[in-house]
């Protein structure tokens, strides 16, 4: 039978639920177990696929192309288990299914109401996302619910965990609350009153915590522990302290030290093996003593927000613990650069330019590609960047003047880049889209693969295939194709379904390491096996400093 953890949080957003509930799967997994986790979205959006990544950062894009939260990125980098579009939904999908329901006349004519419908639909959804009555259920589904217990919008989750968990039974479902604890600098001490505060407000909703994960600058003193532990209701042993760290993967074996995985093991009746952390003490010790250091120039336009780039930082530094390097990512606003301040470029070992969308700084990025290329600095351009460097080529290399994507200049002469319904007919017109895309249901999602040429620098990186995910709108013009080639441009990877581009690179002779990709190989990136694609890139960024 599954088990289940609710990971709930207080006081205030952006605590680490996601570190923490990906942190106990993580130990979990390491004592034998099939762990899942599940991350509940609170918002009326149906996913966060049309959000400004401003608003919600990274979208995290899984193998069967669900748009989803950032958090499911910190799964699949803690975790074996591969997430699917189950393992992410919002109160739009679930009122969407609930109203779909209504309309078909699946109630039978009952009143629809948050209780029963609401919270038995979220129940079925939990269930699924566990893999319930299938082969891929698993033993233990960590359930994140998001956003801060108190606002009205996560009350009809909290509200469908605890009718849960009286259906399951007390030893099928533990919940574990993570709090803040702030340092009050002019009192000189931590303050306990927003944890029992945030306790209190979930045992009125009828939720007793099992854990509480205490979030706060420093490790919570014994006292402080006792004193939270009496006001909560939360045996001392299930107050849990965890304090800011100098790298996200040593909070599995602090929350391990502190006993939370014996205590869900205990409440969950679950016999296990014993947990076995080396390896999580080797990355921790690899990531702690590099033996070098390299620079690279992330040239974007989130970058005010580095959670816009979180599974993108975390590959680069998967990379550099295979290169045995500290990779520092410093970002540079594509919309400052220009022909006058393009040269603060020189000062790193390798350009990288991230996807994007929207017109907002772009011949930033087209600058960026252009310094790298004249000046054999190494590039790596991942979705729109692998655009901006096409778009570049056209223009410089192969004589295309005006050259752009539809993208950003509708009108323009020589559209290298465009959607694929709007790609010239036989007369050289643009066909035109009759009407406005859908937003949400207009883009190339999820993993496919493509063929791989022969004796180029991307068949060294992958082999003969590449499979990699998407998330994009807009291709390569495939009647350009031929006059990049003759300029020069080499299309190292095609699709093997659409026969679109997917790689683009310079020829090793002409410029030491220069690749440009369609897709999102972020996503697959881990800390233990790394990604062949940002290793190689890591690699050539300590090959240039060394020349």
């Amino acid at each position: 039978m599954t088990k289940y953890v609710y990971v709930t949080g207080g006081v205030v957003s952006s605590l680490g639920k996601g570190i923490a509930s990906a942190s106990l799967a993580a130990i979990l997994e390491s004592r034998g177990l099939k762990v899942t986790l599940i991350k509940l979205d609170p918002y009326i959006n149906v996913d966060p696929g049309t959000m400004s990544p401003f608003q919600h950062g990274e979208v995290f894009v899984t193998e069967d192309g669900a748009e989803t939260d950032l958090d499911l990125g910190h799964y699949e980098r803690f975790i074996t288990t591969r997430m699917k579009r189950a393992n992410n939904f919002t109160t739009g999908q679930i009122y969407m299914s609930v109203l779909e329901k209504e309309r078909r006349g699946d109630y039978l004519g009952k009143t629809v109401q948050v209780i029963p419908h609401i919270t038995n639909e979220i129940q079925d959804f939990v269930r699924r996302g566990a893999g319930v009555g299938t082969t891929d259920a698993v033993d233990v589904a960590i359930v994140e619910i998001g956003g801060t217990v108190g606002d009205i919008e996560s009350l009809p989750f909290l509200e469908a965990a605890r009718q849960m968990s009286l259906k399951a039974g007390p030893n099928n479902v533990a919940f574990v609350h993570l709090s803040y604890v702030p340092w009050i600098a002019a009192a000189g001490e931590l303050k306990t009153k927003p944890t029992q505060h945030t306790v209190q407000k979930m045992r009125e909703i009828g939720i007793q915590p099992d854990a509480l994960i205490c979030r706060a600058d420093r490790r919570i003193p014994d006292d402080e522990r006792g004193k939270i532990s009496l006001f909560t209701n939360v045996p001392e042993y299930g107050v849990i302290s965890m304090w800011d760290v100098d790298t996200i993967y040593k909070v599995p074996r602090m929350l391990h030290e502190q006993g939370l995985d014996q205590l869900i093991c205990t409440k969950l009746q679950l016999n296990t093996k014993s947990t076995d952390l080396k390896r999580w003490d080797t990355l921790v010790h690899e990531v702690l003593n590099p033996a070098k250091q390299v620079r690279i120039a992330m040239c974007g336009k989130y970058t005010d927000l580095s959670d816009s780039y979180k599974s993108l930082n975390e590959a680069l530094r998967h990379a550099g613990i295979h290169n045995h390097a500290r990779v520092n990512i410093e970002y540079v606003d594509s919309e400052l650069l220009s022909a006058d301040t393009i040269e603060q470029l020189k000062q790193y070992d390798a350009i990288l330019v991230p996807g994007g969308f929207g017109k907002r700084g772009v011949e930033g990025k087209i600058l960026a590609a252009q310094y790298a290329r004249e000046h054999k600095m190494p590039y790596l351009g991942i979705c729109l960047g692998m655009q901006v460097a096409t778009i570049e080529y056209a223009r410089h290399m192969a004589g295309l003047t005006g050259a752009n994507s539809t993208e950003f200049d509708p009108e323009t002469p020589h559209p290298v880049i465009a959607l694929i319904d709007e790609w010239q007919d036989a007369d050289g017109s643009i066909q035109k889209r009759d009407e406005k895309s859908n937003l949400g249901g207009t883009m190339r999602l999820g993993a496919q693969s493509s063929d791989v040429a022969p004796g180029t620098l991307a068949h060294d990186i992958y082999g003969p295939v590449v499979s990699e995910r998407h998330r994009h709108r807009y291709e390569a013009n495939e009647h350009y194709l031929d006059q990049l080639q003759k300029a020069g441009l080499v299309i190292s990877a095609i699709t093997q379904r659409e026969k679109l581009t997917e790689m683009v690179e310079l020829p090793r002779e002409v410029h030491p390491w220069y690749v440009g990709v369609q897709f999102h190989p972020e996503f697959k990136s881990t800390p233990w096996d790394g990604h062949p694609l940002f290793t190689a890139f890591i690699k050539a960024a300590l090959d240039h400093q060394k020349a």
